[in-house]
């Protein structure tokens, strides 16, 4: 760990060209004690860096000097690739990693480029999990599939209370959600990562499928997974103004074949997941939908809108 800090002091002065003992304690994360120390063994250790004195003053490097500490090792620049998502990141083990391998590529840029990395953090974030979610902390096994993930070590897991042996081959957070793609008896499958119970890594390597493409087979199962929740279907006969809306209303995965379905009245055929949940959608078009079928879905409408005749219309005397 130490080793790590001092590698890190030293990039950020190369990177910076001067920070005070604050500053250092900050970005490292412990004391300003510390900080000194670390600069102690530094200079020990040949590295010419001295401090200002003064209420200006900080720790510098010899004008002229640079690390050749910059290269990246193999898991710096892979994290490197996942740097603008710090906090899937810190969940997967990853944050100090990814931290010293932004520091490198800092290092290695020519002065006038060393604000780069700052300037673009000022000005785009990426904030994955979606609104209203809880600060749940990840799960458990979630830090040693990503270990698992990026050394291709297969993994026995407790999934749903079963025991499984799987080879884990990629890590996918959607809507603050983690799933795990791996092969399981030949075939791959997707694993929701908060219901693996325990986990245990093998040492030996599997071999890894090269043809293996991680976002088309995320897209092909959650485009069939949304397809299968689509059990049942409804007809409406929608106002202009309600087809409009049909893009803002529908299921995703059911726009394309409501479009599709059109007649020249504005009548569609939309796949939805219940009765259940079609009423709340139908609800949304207002006076712009007619439920022509099924008929329970119709009675149900049709006594929201009495109700809601009720609640808006004329006091009565």
């Amino acid at each position: 760990m130490r080793a790590a800090r001092l590698m890190s002091l030293l990039l950020l002065l190369q990177g910076r060209g001067g920070m005070t003992a604050a500053e250092l304690a900050k970005e490292l994360e412990v004391s300003e004690r510390t900080v000194h120390r670390d600069v102690l063994a530094l200079s020990a250790a040949g590295i010419p860096v001295y401090a200002d004195r003064g209420r200006s003053g900080g720790y510098r490097l010899l004008d002229g000097y640079r690390t050749r500490l910059t290269g990246l090792d193999r898991a710096e620049a892979e994290a490197l690739f996942l740097s603008g998502v710090p906090a899937a990141l810190r969940e997967m083990g990853l944050g100090e990693v990814a931290a010293t391998a932004r520091l490198k590529a800092a290092a290695a840029l020519s002065p006038g480029l060393r604000d780069a990395p700052a300037t673009a953090a000022q000005r785009f974030h990426l904030d994955a999990p979606g609104w209203f979610a809880g600060g749940d902390p990840p799960p458990a096994a979630l830090a040693p599939l990503a270990r698992a993930v990026w050394q291709d070590r297969p993994v026995a897991v407790v999934y749903k209370e079963r025991q499984r042996v799987l080879e884990p081959y990629g890590l996918v957070l959607k809507a603050g959600a983690w799933y795990l793609a791996a092969r399981a008896d030949r075939r791959f499958l997707i694993f929701r990562v908060d219901r693996i119970g325990e986990i245990g890594v093998h040492e030996a390597p599997f071999d890894r499928d090269p043809g293996f493409d991680l976002a088309a087979f995320w897209a092909e199962q959650s485009a069939a997974f949304t397809r299968s929740l689509l059990r049942s279907e409804i007809t409406l006969r929608l106002t202009p103004r309600g087809l409009r809306m049909l893009r803002h209303i529908a299921d995703p995965a059911a726009l394309d074949a409501a479009l599709a379905s059109q007649q020249p009245d504005g009548t569609v055929r939309l796949g939805v997941e219940s009765v259940e949940v079609a009423y709340s959608q139908v609800l949304r078009f207002g006076p712009e939908a007619e439920v022509l079928d099924p008929p329970e879905l119709r009675a149900l409408v049709a006594d929201a809108a009495a109700r809601m005749a009720r609640l808006y219309g004329p006091p009565q005397r």
